[in-house]
This record gives structure tokens, sequence and C-alpha cells, in this order.
């Protein structure tokens, strides 16, 4: 019986290289003690078996970007765990304890919202959904109540609807600002799609509120080219390699 060490110690012994490099491999995934894939470096290890992944590339820890399917509420960072990867993600990463650290919130959407969210270990990602978030392209559906008017008063109910949802597509000012695109349109009776370049905070319910709706729910199905597609509410899956905002 030896005296424990840390396993990143012994896994620069055995692979001889440096430690720097052994705690890359470690927290990349590539490292088994007793048949477990062990991710961290610091773990103690004795006299255990330790299998080191042929194929184990220290190069191989990209930053990675999670998409989530935010659930009404404020809590949404407690979703992005392991266990909450959706079944059907086809990214093919394997998914590491690393990937869930130092992770950027993009593009965020009110807590009364829900949605596609973005959350980004890629400065790359970060910087686009940044500078770019002027002229990047929202779609949400948006739940209303209430009647369409034009200018708070409508003249006839049809010539009020018929207006009001003219003027949504005029674009309204919304902190000193008149989007650079918008489309708005009836998907039924009480279900609103709103296509928004630069969407902030707030400015969803400022629009529908300028022409007599109010909102009961937000659901952002589209961020830039990436959609929602049928992920489930409270989980998340891995931007894949040809995806792009």
């Amino acid at each position: 019986m030896t005296d424990p060490i840390r396993l990143a110690k012994r896994v620069a012994e055995l692979r001889a290289c440096s430690r720097r490099e052994a705690e890359q491999i470690i927290t990349g995934g590539w490292v088994r003690v007793d048949g477990i894939v062990i991710e961290e470096p610091q773990f103690r290890v004795a006299d255990e078996p330790i299998e080191i992944d042929p194929h184990a590339d220290p190069g191989q820890t990209e930053p990675v970007t999670l998409l989530l399917n935010k659930p009404v509420g404020p809590h949404t960072a407690q979703l992005l765990a392991a266990a909450n990867l959706w079944a059907e993600d086809a990214s093919g990463i394997r998914p590491l304890k690393m990937h869930f650290n130092r992770l950027t919130a993009c593009a965020p959407l009110e807590a009364e919202a829900s949605g596609l969210v973005v959350f980004t270990q890629d400065g790359r990602v970060a910087r686009k959904l940044t500078e770019d978030a002027a002229t990047l392209e929202h779609e949400i559906v948006v739940e209303v109540a209430g009647e369409l008017v034009a200018n708070g008063a409508a003249n006839g109910a049809a010539n009020g609807a018929a207006n009001g949802l003219e003027r949504l597509n005029q674009g309204l000012r919304f902190n000193g600002r008149v989007p650079s695109a918008i489309k708005v349109s009836w998907q039924n009776e009480t279900r609103l799609r709103v296509a928004l370049k630069g969407a902030q905070p707030g400015q969803v319910a400022h629009l529908c509120e300028a022409v007599g709706l109010r909102v009961v729910s937000m659901k952002r199905i589209r961020l830039g080219s990436v959609p929602l597609g049928k992920l489930p509410p409270g989980q998340w899956r891995y931007l894949r390699g040809g995806e792009r905002f």
C-alpha cells in the first residue's frame, strides 16, 4: 500500500508528460481509476489501477456552447447539469464537468419568459452575440390577452385590429431606439409571432401594451439562425459544429 498522491502526478508519471498536460488529460475525461472516469486532477490515488485512453489528447478540450430551453423562472443556471442533457443531442460531444465552468450567459431572457437561452465558454460566440446584438434576430411566440387597437383607440374593431398590427410592424420606439427590422403576425386568435432584430428585455411587452394587448407568456424559439426545435423545457444540448448564430 503506497501513500495516496494526486491523480495528476500519477498520470504525469505514467504518460511521461508535464503536470499541466496531465491535468488537461484528466479534465478531458480520458482517465479511469478502478474503471471509473475521474475528471478531478486533485483526486487522490494509491494502488488503484489507472487507465489512460490511448487516444487522449490534451488539445481536445475545446470550449463549448450550451443551448437551454429555459422554463419560466429565474433559476436558469441550476439546470446546466449532465443529468439535463437532452437524450437526442446530436453533437457527439462527451459531457464533462469542465463544460459547466466559466460559462457566459448571452442574450438573456426575462425571468417570466421561456425558450432558447445560450451559455458559452467560446469567446467567439460571446463576441458574436454581443457585438452583433443590434442586428441579431429573435423569434418569439407571445400569448396575449385583450383587443388589438391602434393608438389606444379603434375606429371599429376590424380597423383597429388591422391598424394595430400595422403599427407593430412599423416598429415602435423603445429605450430611444426603433428596431431595425420587425415582423409581427398572428399564429392564432391569442398568439402572436414576433421576429425582431436587437430585442431588449421588456421590449415585447412594451410593443403589446402600446396597441392594447397584455402579455400572458413569451417563448423565444429562435436566436439568429439557431432554432429551439424539439428541445424539451428544462433540458439543454450542445451547439453543433456546423451551427452559426
